[in-house]
C-alpha cells in the first residue's frame, strides 16, 4: 500500500501550530503480532550524567510498552510509521518485522498526517517553544529566546528528532522523549509525537538521519 500525501498539510498546520502535533491518514497494519516484549528495559538510567527514574511500567497497559511485532507494510527498514490513532510508533526492521513503541500525540486540534524525514536529531535538547505557543501558555514564554537547558523537566525528554520537509524545511515538528510517562496512549500533549524516554532512547540509537530516515504519520 502506498501513502499518499499533502506536503501542504505541513505549510498550513506549521503555521498554524508552530510547534509539534499529529494526526489523520490510512492504517499501515495488516497484522501485528508480538514476538518479543521488553517490559524489563524501563529501570533507572543514567545517561550523560542525568539519573533517569524507572518508569511504574506495570501502571502503563502493556500494548503501549516497547515490544518487536510482525508488520506487514511496504516501507523500507528504517522508515518510521507513526499511527496517532492507536497510539504506537513503528520502526521498520527487515523480513516483516518492526520495533514498536507507545506514544503520546498532540491534542485535537494540533494534528497533522503525511511524510517527513528526521534531518537531525540532538540528545538532551535545549527546548524553544514558539512563540504561538508563549502567547497561549505565558509561563513559558520566557524560553523562546534563551530556551530551556537539558534535564529531567525539558519538556522535550532525552531526546529529539527534527523533521523536515521534502523541500528541506523545518517541519517544527518533533519526535521526543518526555518525562511524563502517563500520557502514553493518550492525546494529552499540547502538539509533538511524544515517547518515554526509555524508548526515545532506544528509537534515537536507531535512527541515522538524513532523507532516508523516513517518517510517515497516519490515521
Amino acid at each position: 500500500m502506498r501513502i499518499r500525501t499533502s506536503m501542504l498539510a505541513f505549510g498550513l498546520l506549521a503555521s498554524a501550530l508552530a510547534g509539534c502535533s499529529t494526526t489523520s491518514g490510512t492504517s499501515e497494519v495488516a497484522r501485528v503480532e508480538t514476538t518479543k516484549i521488553f517490559t524489563d528495559s524501563y529501570g533507572p538510567v543514567t545517561d550523560a550524567g542525568y539519573a533517569l527514574p524507572a518508569i511504574p511500567i506495570s501502571r502503563l497497559d502493556k500494548k503501549f510498552h516497547r515490544q518487536i511485532v510482525d508488520y506487514a507494510t511496504e516501507e523500507k527498514p528504517g522508515t518510521i510509521v507513526v499511527n496517532t490513532r492507536e497510539r504506537f510508533l513503528y520502526y521498520i526492521l527487515p523480513n516483516g518485522k518492526a520495533v514498536r513503541y507507545g506514544i503520546g500525540v498532540g491534542k485535537q486540534g494540533f494534528s497533522w498526517s503525511g511524510e517527513a524525514y528526521i534531518a537531525w536529531k540532538q540528545a538532551w535538547p535545549t527546548w524553544h517553544p514558539p512563540k504561538e505557543m508563549a502567547e497561549r501558555k505565558p509561563d513559558v514564554a520566557r524560553y523562546v529566546e534563551g530556551g530551556m537547558g537539558p534535564g529531567l523537566s525539558n519538556p522535550l525528554g532525552a531526546r529529539a528528532m527534527y523533521l523536515f520537509n521534502e523541500k528541506g524545511q523545518d517541519t517544527l515538528f518533533r519526535l521526543h522523549g518526555t518525562p511524563e510517562w502517563a500520557s502514553i496512549g493518550t492525546a494529552a500533549s499540547s502538539g509533538c509525537i511524544r515517547l518515554m524516554n526509555q524508548d526515545v532512547i532506544d528509537l534515537y540509537s536507531r535512527v541515522r538521519p538524513g532523507r532516508s530516515a523516513k517518517v510517515v504519520v497516519v490515521q
